[in-house]
């Protein structure tokens, strides 16, 4: 069985692609009537589909997995663990899952990659909902320590008010510019006259 696509995207950090390169793969094999469940790699392909938070296909990929894979393969189910803990939005459980498993040299730095991105997407997620937080909720949001939050907080420009433990978050200024396209006003203009006269 030729995984070389899949270990191409892993060495090209490609995560993005990978459950796409899987799901694609996979299919390609069971159609020539391959039997695959032995080695096919359920525990990349799985987190190639948290990676890009699409837990639906991730929920019927691990049903789909056989049982005795599951038996065999903890790693599977440390993967597995991650996605049923963003199922359920236990957001301190997926830093204790990513945490609590000896990954394999082969899955460590995708298991590093999304824990990245994972933390990124909870810091902006607070940063649009908060506007003080304490850091004992921040702890409890990101999964990290009371150290860790609070360094990486005040690395992204978040203030730190000592006596009462609060975070202030750093608000995002956004500008948006509209061009509007002179046409449009021109058949606008035509429209709002055509209905005067």
């Amino acid at each position: 069985m030729d995984l070389s696509d899949i270990h191409s995207a892993l060495s090209s950090k490609s995560y993005s692609n990978v459950a796409d390169i899987c799901d694609e793969l996979m299919l390609k094999i069971a159609s020539n009537g391959v039997d695959y469940e032995q080695e096919w790699p359920y525990a990349i392909h799985l987190l190639g589909h948290i990676f890009v938070d699409d837990l639906n296909s991730a929920r019927f990929l691990w049903k789909t997995i056989p049982a005795f894979v599951k038996e065999a393969k903890p790693e599977v189910v440390a993967v597995w663990k991650i996605g049923q803990c963003l199922w359920t939005t236990d957001y301190s459980g997926v830093y204790a899952s990513l945490l609590g498993f000896e990954w394999s040299p082969e899955l460590s730095i995708f298991i590093s990659a999304f824990s990245e991105k994972y933390t990124d997407r909870m810091f902006k997620l607070l940063a649009s909902s908060y506007s003080t937080i304490s850091i004992t909720d921040m702890t409890h949001f990101t999964g990290m320590s009371k150290e860790s939050a609070t360094q990486f907080a005040l690395q992204n420009g978040w203030t730190l008010d000592q006596a009462s433990q609060m975070l202030t978050v750093k608000q995002q200024t956004t500008v948006s510019k509209q061009k509007v396209d002179p046409s449009y006003l021109q058949r606008l203009t035509e429209y709002v006259f055509h209905l005067e006269h």
